[in-house]
């Protein structure tokens, strides 16, 4: 199941008091694609928004909704569709939500939005009729897809003036349809939370949560690994260096803290200037044996064939 359908699954359980139930079902309706005089319906895939749709109109506008059995479609689920095709029950939808179904243009009817938890559930019904949220391991998006022009910019306008919620959205053309859609896996989750739907805000979060963990460590890893190969580089150089002076016979030359610390490097390649220092006696920090195994390096390159040791 897909984390746009457990959303509205988890919306569904919602039982709104009859304010809201009047405002859900105007959303329900009036973004299910068909709101007519000619008929009002809604196809959706999932089978519980199909049946709420149904429900609600019947007990807010006392049409009668027939929920059609699923249509197969080639690829993804099935479509259910819940429609009032006969013309007396769609004219009893619109009457009773306030359309005349003579508009010039398919507006939103504000005066169904009587209370701010009204707008909500408004927004909630749209979501259910015509929304979708992205799965959050691949993206943080939701969007509304909306037929009309005038009705997206309606939902973007009502979207955006609702106190305290700030969801930024914005307004797309996406082939026929217009498309308001909000980005953010914050902003995603405040909007889930606010429709009605925490459970699924809370996976969005955990999911982010856990790829953000997970970017941290691949960083962090990489960096180690990027170090360990800047250590190797710099030790194999350093080894080389001590073996030119002793080939040369000049090993026994070098002066006692030197030569200590070069006999120190030839037997363990694999530590680190700090792990180096904490083996000499008396201990040396790292920038002390940084000091003299570039002195060494600088001895190496006087010997024949040692140039090109300075260590980086």
């Amino acid at each position: 199941m897909s984390f746009s359908s457990e959303a509205k699954n988890e919306l569904c359980r919602l039982s709104p008091r009859p304010c809201c139930r009047r405002a859900e079902c105007y959303g329900l309706l009036l973004f299910g694609r068909g709101f007519s005089p000619a008929g009002v319906s809604l196809a959706t895939a999932n089978r519980g928004v199909a049946r709420r749709a149904a429900q609600f109109a019947a007990e807010v506008t006392g049409a009668v909704m027939e929920v059609l059995p699923p249509r197969p479609r080639r690829h993804g689920p099935g479509v259910y569709t819940a429609r009032a095709a006969d013309p007396t029950q769609a004219g009893r939808v619109l009457a009773a939500l306030g359309h005349t179904g003579r508009e010039v243009s398919l507006r939103i009817n504000l005066a169904n939005l009587e209370n701010e938890c009204c707008r909500r559930a408004f927004l909630r019904g749209a979501f259910l009729a015509c929304g979708t949220a992205a799965d959050p391991g691949r993206e943080y998006h939701l969007e509304y897809s909306v037929p009309h022009r005038n009705l997206a910019n309606d939902l973007f306008g009502l979207m955006r003036d609702i106190l305290g919620l700030d969801p930024e959205p914005r307004v797309s053309r996406r082939g026929g349809a217009y498309v308001v859609y909000l980005k953010g896996a914050q902003r995603v989750a405040d909007f889930l939370t606010y429709l009605g739907a925490p459970d699924a805000a809370m996976r969005l979060l955990q999911v982010r949560m856990l790829k953000d963990l997970r970017n941290t460590v691949n960083r962090q890893t990489n960096f180690e690994t990027a170090n360990l190969g800047k250590t190797a580089s710099a030790a194999a150089g350093e080894v080389l260096a001590i073996q030119k002076i002793k080939s040369a016979g000049g090993f026994s030359l070098l002066p006692r803290e030197l030569r200590a610390l070069a006999a120190l490097r030839l037997h363990h390649p694999e530590l680190s200037l700090r792990e180096l220092g904490q083996r000499l006696s008396p201990p040396l920090s790292r920038s002390g044996v940084h000091h003299r195994l570039r002195r060494i390096l600088e001895i190496a390159e006087r010997v024949p064939g040692g140039a090109n040791l300075k260590r980086s």
